[in-house]
């Protein structure tokens, strides 16, 4: 009897341990189907009428704000240009010059090379009319170097870009400069293609981009020396010699209507390629030949204007003679065999035997980035979607940077792009539906701005998932719209979608998520993440410079 007890307490709760885990998988089933497993599951692409059934979002009745018509430059925006800190720093002698020099020979390990001789000249207390002289570097890319000496806002004593283009343009700008030393170490800019792809001149790549057979980016031509020399070669073979007729316009939309990413800098497009989901990109080959990896996958091909590094003396630095004397010292030291053959273990001074015979004034410079502020859109409708965070932890500083960067930043956005702007913190709001940025919307996207409050937690994913939403419907009215969105936010999502829920779905549609940091390295890492799945710019916010760099960012893009 006793058994038989035992038994049957043992058989009732077997079978309740059953019912158990069957209500688990049935719990588990409904859950997923009621959009639970919003913060992971499958990592299969979900259409985005399914994912945005699972997001609590409203709409806002637009509010016009009070529009800045004034004429804007991005001269105004310039940081503070300790934002470029000094990579060396030395102030011992009795004539101190600085020089702003691009990033390839004033950075570290294979870009060091100008930091290194400086270094060297400086230890070897080197005089000019007796007085001792010493150098400081300064690493910034060379159009915004431009940037800086052509508005007066800080002049180096000597300026030491790619290639001579920039010297050209800020001499057609009204800035002072004069050449020290025309070239001081060889380079060339060039595609890097797939080594599969069978392509080996550069017209066969400016071809295949224009047919849409091959998918390559390139560098911002307003900051980028190989961007700018892409350009002017495409404009210049393209109106044979003639940058602004119609031919050569012609030639630069059918081009540039297949890029499916420009980037702020050389860095950025190295860090995207890395996806694979680029055949090819622009670099230039003292950079290339560096890299083990990027010569076991691509061949290089190369385009324009030699990349020759001059050294210029900038006169509206005040320095006066005796420091122009010092440069000029400091650059015959750079042209001695010793420093040379470092040079050249850097990488530098390859290809020798290439050259270009085109003649390129300032004057084409400038036409050529006129050109490119007008076209670069291809003639294309562009349909773009901000996402601004209000979470709670926005509330302050980041949010006012937001405001004033995104309010500066769109003057920028030409009137023929449609552009729409949706917010968020626990929930989701679309501030301002998509339209084209006329008088009329700009109002209204500044009355959003104006009008935006922090408050709750960070559902960036489920503000994503509603802007993609906004962007299919519209594609309905435009089809052959290109799109982009732009993310701002100060940290990780911590409510709603994850990223790894939504990645598939942004990666089927392919659109590009630019994003804007605000918040710590952890989350500037998530953000970069977000950037890129499908090759965007990532930009990490602070008070010096941001309101400069979304101005980039849209004079570039938008």
């Amino acid at each position: 009897m006793e058994e038989k007890k035992k038994n049957s307490i043992a058989g009732v709760i077997f079978i309740v341990f059953i019912v158990l885990v069957m209500l688990i998988v049935i719990i588990s089933k409904v859950v997923k189907g009621l959009g639970g497993d919003a913060g992971g599951g499958s990592n299969k692409a979900k259409s985005v009428d399914e994912l945005v059934k699972r997001v609590s979002y409203r709409e806002n009745t637009p509010v016009k704000g009070s529009v800045d018509l004034s004429a804007s430059s991005l001269y105004d925006e310039l940081p503070n240009i300790k934002k470029y800190p000094l990579t060396l720093e030395d102030t011992s002698g009795d004539i101190d010059i600085e020089v702003f020099s691009s990033p390839e020979k004033a950075g570290k390990d294979a870009d060091s090379w100008l930091i290194d001789m400086a270094k060297a000249y400086n230890a070897e207390k080197h005089t000019v009319d007796g007085k001792t002289v010493s150098v400081s570097i300064r690493s910034i890319s060379s159009g915004i170097a431009a940037d800086y000496i052509i508005s007066g806002k800080y002049v180096p004593t000597g300026y030491t870009p790619s290639s001579e283009l920039w010297g050209s343009y800020i001499d057609a700008q009204g800035g002072k400069v004069s050449v020290v030393e025309k070239k001081l170490v060889g380079n060339v800019a060039g595609f890097l293609v797939n080594k599969d792809s069978g392509y080996t001149d550069y017209k066969e790549v400016v071809a295949a981009v224009q047919d849409g057979k091959l998918n390559v980016g390139y560098t911002n031509p307003q900051a980028s020396t190989t961007g700018m020399n892409l350009l002017m070669t495409i404009l210049s073979d393209g109106g044979d010699g003639n940058i602004s007729s119609a031919e050569a316009v012609n030639a630069f939309s059918s081009f540039q209507k297949n890029i499916p990413y420009v980037a702020t800098n050389t860095m950025q497009m190295r860090d995207s390629s890395a996806s694979g989901s680029l055949d090819g990109m622009t670099m230039e080959y003292q950079s290339y030949i560096q890299d083990t990896e990027l010569q076991n996958s691509y061949d290089f091909i190369p385009f324009g204007t030699r990349h020759d590094n001059p050294m210029y003396y900038c006169s509206d630095s005040g320095a006066g003679s005796d420091a122009k004397k010092a440069l000029e010292n400091f650059s015959k030291y750079l042209k001695d065999s010793d420093a040379q053959e470092a040079a050249t273990n850097k990488g530098f001074n390859n290809n020798a035997d290439y050259g270009s015979n085109k003649v390129i004034t300032g004057k084409d410079v400038k036409t050529a980035l006129d050109v490119y502020k007008k076209e670069k859109d291809s003639g294309h409708d562009i349909i773009a979607v901000f996402v601004a965070d209000v979470s709670g932890s926005m509330a302050g500083i980041p949010l006012a940077q937001l405001k004033e960067s995104v309010s500066n930043g769109a003057k920028y956005i030409n009137e023929n792009n449609y552009v729409g702007l949706v917010s968020y913190s626990s929930d989701v709001t679309i501030e301002v539906p998509i339209a084209q940025m006329d008088l009329n919307q700009r109002a209204y996207f500044q009355g959003a701005l104006d009008n935006l409050q922090a408050s709750g937690n960070t559902a960036s994913y489920d503000a994503l998932v509603v802007a993609l939403k906004m962007i299919e419907d519209k594609k309905k009215d435009v089809p052959n719209a290109k799109v982009m969105i732009f993310l701002l936010s100060d940290g990780m999502a911590n409510s709603g979608y994850t990223l790894e829920k939504v990645t598939p779905t942004i990666q089927k549609l392919k659109y590009p998520v630019y994003t804007i940091s605000y918040g710590s390295e952890a989350d500037q890492d998530e953000m970069k993440a977000v950037s890129e799945v499908n090759e965007a710019a990532s930009i990490v916010a602070d008070s010096d410079d941001i309101v400069y760099q979304l101005k980039s960012l849209f004079n570039s893009n938008l």
